[in-house]
């Protein structure tokens, strides 16, 4: 009887739902969590390090970071992820899954801890050390982009692995919810112990010299749920997939499956399945890879890109727009450690009430109704949300409405994560062969993190009021908030018709969608 699979990845593919794929969700799902506090919590700090380190004695404001300071302390982990999601991608199909896996979790607990360290006491020390260990930050979270979607979906049955591979990426929004956390109660122990005075009343009180413990801890605490999942990490096999049609040792993802599976698995004698060679042997850029996947990976690159222009342009600097509806006060009534607290504050409900419901509606909906129409909702209604923000924005910038401006705010929020920001992650990891898999979910997640650098190196500037006088200290003119939201809502809108360009996965196996095994006869 002739079977369309190997045994091994047949028996994965119809596996029921058991503890080894939550233990693989638990594993894989915490350095998810660990990636989203490490890239946001720099969020929550950014205005504490300007009053920090960046305060003109006698001036009538708080201080602020410059602007190509604020630009690098924003961007520059969005640079070393970037370039970490191209490396670690590679490197994963060619040593494997999980002989890099470990390496990327190291390099997360080091620099998290190194990023509230000093070499020096100056400014220019100060955001010099955190740019470069943010640096090596995000070049280890890069990798866990490539890694742990790709592990998730060669572990995953082909029924669930949709929302097996969404649940580790809703661990993002845990993540930043644990950033906010760790924000307002680190805020509130030190405004509770030093009672720190608003600025108006004492511009130097403001900012007492223990305020500078705040960012630090906020920031080194990334290094603590990293450091809990590596002997977990260490302990997982390395995928059945990438031993089968990679490695091409089907006795060892045999006995690897066999242990995870607690099932004996026996050897098929009356059967020949193989991997076809010649069509199956193609290089990343041949004619071959484009002729069947060059689409595909326009596609993924195009919508993640778009994506994540308008995802961290939002969520890195949601809290100016919060401070330019009236939701935060003035930065004059509060103390340097108020605005942190006020600013974790606003981001943590907004998480709580927009980004994480948004995660988990993927995880229930995604193997029923598809991640094709999910994520073409989602850019719909991002792109409908926006237009709503944008087109009577005074009306949302009067005092009288700023509860309204945070729930369509939060709703942008959820269709993002019920939509592209979750689907983008997971579809490059079920429509590419095994052998080029992590490279090409490495080469479309760094399209999405060149789109992230754009919006947090472009929004600091666009967003400016287009009135000089009213932008931030340093800055020029811009186009305008109103003008900014118009801008993310055009490019939500080429994000939903490049989604035509992305198959849908919903129901089939890994081998099936890339075409890796064929049948060539029974002996």
């Amino acid at each position: 009887m002739a079977r369309d699979q190997l045994q091994v990845l047949s028996l994965v593919d119809q596996a029921k739902t058991q503890l080894y794929h939550f233990t693989a969700v638990v594993i894989a799902g915490m350095g998810f969590f660990t990636d989203s506090y490490d890239l946001f919590c720099i969020s929550l700090v950014t205005k504490l390090l300007g009053r920090l380190y960046y305060q003109v004695e006698g001036s009538s404001k708080p201080g602020s970071l410059p602007p190509n300071v604020a630009s690098a302390v924003n961007g520059v982990a969005f640079c070393g992820t970037l370039a970490g999601q191209l490396f670690f991608g590679w490197l994963g199909d060619k040593m494997g899954r999980k002989r890099v896996y470990g390496i990327t979790l190291m390099l997360m607990v080091g620099c998290s801890i190194a990023s509230g360290l000093s070499f020096g006491h100056s400014p220019e020390a100060v955001v010099a050390t955190l740019c470069f260990f943010r640096f090596w930050l995000g070049f280890g979270i890069g990798g866990d982009y490539p890694l742990s979607a790709t592990i998730m979906a060669e572990y995953s049955n082909k029924k669930t692995r949709g929302s097996f591979i969404a649940a580790v990426f809703a661990m993002q929004g845990f993540g930043i919810l644990a950033g906010g956390a760790v924000a307002i109660l680190v805020s509130f122990v030190f405004r509770y112990f030093f009672h720190p005075p608003p600025f108006a009343v004492s511009a130097f009180g403001s900012a007492p010299p223990q305020a500078d413990y705040v960012w630090r801890i906020i920031l080194m605490f990334g290094a603590v749920p990293a450091g809990l999942t590596y002997y977990w990490r260490m302990k997982m096999p390395e995928t059945p997939r990438y031993t089968a049609l990679v490695a091409k040792d089907e006795t060892k993802a045999c006995q690897d499956m066999a242990k995870v599976l607690q099932i004996e698995i026996q050897e098929a004698k009356d059967e020949q399945v193989v991997i076809t060679q010649e069509r199956n042997t193609f290089r990343l850029w041949s004619k071959e890879f484009r002729s069947r996947h060059g689409l595909h990976l326009l596609g993924t690159t195009t919508t993640w890109f778009l994506l994540d222009i308008a995802y961290y342009s939002q969520n890195l600097f949601q809290k100016d727009i919060f401070s330019a509806v009236g939701w935060i006060p003035n930065a004059k009534y509060m103390s340097a450690i108020d605005e942190v607290y006020m600013i974790a504050r606003a981001q943590t409900l907004i998480a709580l009430c927009g980004t994480v419901p948004g995660y988990w509606a993927t995880v229930l909906l995604i193997d029923r109704i598809g991640r094709f129409a999910i994520q073409l909702i989602g850019f719909f209604c991002m792109t409908g949300f926006m237009l709503a923000l944008a087109i009577p924005y005074q009306h949302w910038k009067s005092q009288a409405n700023p509860i309204g401006f945070v729930v369509m705010y939060g709703l942008t929020f959820f269709f993002a994560n019920f939509g592209p920001n979750s689907t983008t992650f997971i579809v490059p990891a079920e429509i590419f062969p095994a052998r080029l898999r992590s490279t090409c979910h490495g080469i479309s997640a760094a399209s999405g993190k060149a789109g992230a650098i754009v919006g947090a190196f472009g929004f600091l500037y666009a967003s400016q009021n287009q009135d000089k006088s009213k932008a931030d200290p340093g800055y020029p003119a811009g186009i305008g908030m109103r003008n900014s939201l118009l801008a993310l809502a055009v490019i939500c809108g080429f994000g939903f018709f490049f989604t035509l360009l992305v198959p849908d996965a919903k129901g089939k196996s890994l081998e099936e969608m890339s075409k890796e095994i064929e049948e060539e006869g029974e002996e």
